[in-house]
């Protein structure tokens, strides 16, 4: 009896257990939503885009290029995506001998190629465009000879390809050289939108977004200099009228 008990307990426990998982899974707890609360917001979100026109719905589906004054930002991660895929998948193709890897390399180097046909075209677009000052002029640029070097590289790369699956050393040198110019074109890319702020609108901050660090520094800050004047102001109110006092005494 003693044994069929503790049995009927474990079982009876781990059926609260896996009650509770289920249902912290389901509702969720007291910091992380569950499935319940995502599909009531996935809900709520649907039937906020019912009613609404085309581009009211464009709107809020894709914030970030509706924010745009141009789409080179936007389009410039493909290219570098599959350009750089192509490379490590290519070598490593070649590597262990494993001609489907480079096949599917070749579709890689091929997408990559038409993608840098628009992100350039979008970029030169960009460039004519999107104010700037002379201070950034020089680096867009050397950022838009890259662009046009890249794409160019990628095309000899790719009708190469075409030609012939068997790469050779100048092949793989040139394909380097292709993640090289990519990755030296994305660092400027960067610095102009990061350091100097290109084509980026900065958003207001809300009065009322502060730091709680911040805010516990300033008025230790405050006290502390107002301790230090208060200090200041009677060191010198007791040297003037000690001073005071012995005047009439040398008198």
């Amino acid at each position: 009896m003693p044994a069929d008990f503790e049995q009927l307990k474990f079982i009876i426990i781990n059926g609260l257990d896996m009650n509770n998982f289920l249902t912290f899974q389901i509702h969720g707890g007291a910091d992380h939503g569950g499935v319940a609360e995502l599909v009531a917001g996935l809900l709520a979100f649907i039937e906020g885009l019912v009613g609404k026109g085309a581009p009211e719905v464009f709107a809020i589906l894709m914030p970030g290029i509706v924010s745009m004054d141009n789409i080179h930002p936007l389009l410039v991660h493909f290219p570098i995506a599959f350009l750089s895929a192509f490379f490590v998948l290519d070598v490593l193709g070649m590597l262990v001998h494993k001609p489907h890897w480079r096949g599917v390399a070749s579709w890689l180097l091929y997408m990559g190629t038409v993608a840098a046909m628009f992100t350039v075209a979008a970029g030169v677009l960009a460039a004519n465009t999107v104010a700037h000052g002379h201070n950034v002029h020089d680096i867009m640029e050397r950022h838009e000879h890259l662009g046009l070097s890249v794409l160019a590289l990628a095309t000899v790369l790719s009708v190469w390809r075409m030609k012939t699956l068997n790469g050779n050393l100048l092949f793989v040198m040139l394909s380097a050289l292709l993640c090289v110019l990519l990755a030296l074109g994305a660092d400027l890319g960067g610095l102009m939108v990061y350091k100097y702020g290109v084509a980026v609108e900065a958003a207001p901050v809300p009065a009322d977004d502060h730091s709680h660090a911040d805010n516990a520094a300033h008025p230790l800050e405050h006290s502390h200099g107002d301790s230090q004047e208060h200090e200041h102001g009677h060191v010198h109110s007791h040297d003037h009228t000690h001073e005071h006092n012995h005047l009439p005494a040398t008198n």
